[in-house]
């Protein structure tokens, strides 16, 4: 089932418990073997289904006002709620903090402007009125939000800067991946090296467009996959750059956008994380600059 609907075993797990597969019509257990003729037929929860729950979730909140607020995720925190991960989101902290959030178009984003993946940290925009959110969504599709990120690859660009313009699509092969596809979704990334070290390159990355793991895909195309990215081949080598389980080197460290009630220039930065400096120092062992108490600003990051 995983396989054929493109999810994870997780979630196909999580319907299957919940009462949202069938075979041939009738409920099975999750240990079912199926046989040749079996009709199977997998049915996610519809959307008013889901009971949004209020939690208590500690959030750093780097920026917040009556029209909007921006949050800094911690990595291994998912943005929305989607089979397999029912709780413990962002959308279920901020509803536990209480006041107003945009609507947005479904009542599992409330608020939600844009994304980060799961083991992504960094910047986030969430909206509190259905005007903000309007606005700031407008503004991400006309290019006006300069979202920009530090990223850690394996290996050495040939030049100290690298743009990719490849359309990035669902995996025809696999559906849980995206991939380079000819027909899929213009995307651009512009890529600057910061620092040189001995298993790879530090980068900075800024978007010009925002597809689902867009930077990620981009660097696996050029052959040089972010550290710890266990989707796209950055996985290896996990301990020897000294990265948690799951956790790949890649953090949304800075946000620049008017405001988009006031038209505030809004200038938000977000220095790496304990885990990702703590990485850092030891794949940049030796070098003065990795060891930085503030190392993006010590390398000219926000230059």
């Amino acid at each position: 089932m995983a396989e054929r609907a493109g999810l994870s075993r997780t979630q196909s797990a999580t319907l299957i418990a919940i009462g949202n597969v069938t075979v041939n019509g009738n409920r099975e257990k999750a240990s079912y073997k199926p046989i040749a003729g079996d009709r199977i037929v997998a049915e996610e929860p519809a959307l008013h289904e889901i009971e949004m729950l209020p939690e208590s979730i500690d959030i750093d909140v780097m920026f917040e006002d009556e029209h909007l607020l921006v949050v800094n995720k911690s990595a291994g925190m998912v943005v929305h709620p989607a089979p397999g991960n029912w709780t413990g989101t962002l959308v279920n902290a901020l509803l536990g903090r209480g006041g107003s959030l945009a609507e947005g178009a479904e009542p599992d984003r409330a608020g939600i402007v844009h994304r980060l993946d799961k083991e992504t940290s960094g910047l986030l925009i969430v909206a509190k009125t259905d005007r903000a959110h309007r606005i700031l969504s407008a503004a991400i599709a006309a290019r006006r939000v300069r979202r920009r990120y530090a990223v850690m690859i394996w290996g050495h660009l040939q030049g100290d800067a690298l743009t990719v313009d490849k359309p990035v699509a669902r995996d025809p092969r696999d559906r849980k991946r995206m991939a380079i596809v000819n027909n899929g979704r213009q995307a651009k990334t512009d890529f600057l090296r910061l620092a040189r070290f001995g298993p790879g390159d530090l980068l900075r990355a800024q978007l010009h467009t925002g597809r689902t793991h867009q930077i990620r895909v981009h660097l696996a195309s050029v052959g040089h996959p972010v550290m710890g990215d266990d989707v796209y081949g950055g996985s290896g080598g996990r301990k020897m750059v000294g990265l948690e389980p799951k956790r790949h080197f890649l953090h949304a460290a800075w946000l620049q956008f008017n405001h988009p009630i006031t038209g505030t220039p809004m200038d938000i930065r977000s220095p790496l994380p304990d885990d990702l400096r703590n990485s850092l120092r030891k794949i940049g062992e030796g070098e003065a600059v990795a060891q930085a108490e503030d190392p993006l600003a010590a390398l000219g990051f926000h230059d």
